[in-house]
């Protein structure tokens, strides 16, 4: 039964290329919004919390501050709405899941850049 999920998936699902990406990330992501009739892009930018899943149910996690107030955003990675998906910076942290992100402010919520 795996099996056949697993080649549904891989024939039928279409696979965008985005680049790799990981928690601590800054990226933005352009995805369409359709207002009525209408459609339009709209960004996201924020730093990755998470990637969640495996395969067609795979989703990321986005936490960016708007003002005072932190806004997250779960896209899955299938989403035909998502465009494209730029990385800004690479952060290096030493986990996959950073939560406890939500908590720090001002200069403790600052990641630290990754080397090349």
């Amino acid at each position: 039964m795996a099996d056949l999920l697993k080649f549904v998936q891989d024939e039928f699902v279409a696979k965008k290329d985005f680049p790799v990406f990981g928690a601590g990330d800054t990226i933005t992501v352009y995805y369409e919004i359709k207002e009525g009739e209408k459609t339009r892009t709209q960004f996201f930018k924020g730093v990755v919390i998470q990637r969640r899943g495996t395969g067609n149910t795979e989703t990321f996690t986005i936490r960016k501050m708007s003002g005072a107030v932190g806004v997250e955003r779960i896209f899955p990675v299938n989403l035909p709405a998502l465009q494209k998906i730029e990385i800004n910076k690479k952060g290096h942290v030493r986990r996959a899941r950073i939560f406890y992100f939500r908590e720090l402010t001002g200069k403790k919520a600052k990641i630290k850049d990754k080397r090349r």
